[in-house]
């Protein structure tokens, strides 16, 4: 690797780290933040998103990069007032795992993907998630979320503090080397 190469995967790397350490400075476990908005959804999750309109939050995961099924799935979350991310995505039957550091505030797995046996191809080589620190700044889950009539926008919270509104949806996207770099219209 020449050192122009290692300087720019580097300073990448420290941008990435330094955003996502900036959002988890933002968000406190959920067990410990107190909550201030209304009621959460008061109804279990619908099959799918396509099923007409959701009147509630409409939970996008999509493993991009990586195409595995195990992760993609899109559901309608009934819901009457701003919910936190994290019951709604509950709600609607994702299972996410933190880091072993930020147990609730970065997203590693979701639905159990990236499996920590999956060799992640990247421009640099091959990756293996081990979800103990930061992940990744070249693979990552990314929380992307739409205004009702929106476009979508990168969550500035995690998801232990983040709230989604009736009407938004809510994605979590995973992105290799910047691709996909934002979720699908």
């Amino acid at each position: 690797m020449t050192l122009p190469t290692l300087r720019t995967a580097a300073a990448s790397s420290l941008a990435a780290a330094g955003l996502l350490f900036s959002l988890a400075a933002c968000s406190a476990p959920a067990a410990t933040s107190p909550s201030s908005s209304a009621p959460a959804a008061s109804a279990s999750a619908s099959a799918s998103a396509d099923n007409g309109p959701c009147t509630g939050v409409t939970v996008i995961v999509d493993s991009g990069a990586l195409k595995q099924d195990a992760a993609t799935t899109s559901v309608c979350v009934p819901a009457d007032a701003a919910t936190p991310a994290a019951k709604v995505l509950a709600e609607a039957k994702v299972k996410t795992e933190g880091t072993v550091q930020y147990p609730t505030e970065l997203v590693c797995r979701v639905n159990g993907v990236p499996a920590a046996d999956l060799e992640i191809k990247h421009k640099e080589g091959t990756y293996k998630e081990e979800c103990t620190g930061m992940p990744a700044a070249f693979a990552y889950w990314a929380i992307w979320v739409k205004p009702s009539g929106g476009a979508w926008e990168y969550a500035q919270e995690g998801l232990a503090t983040l709230q989604v509104k009736p009407g938004e949806s809510l994605e979590l996207l995973y992105s290799v080397d910047g691709e996909p770099a934002a979720p699908a219209a």
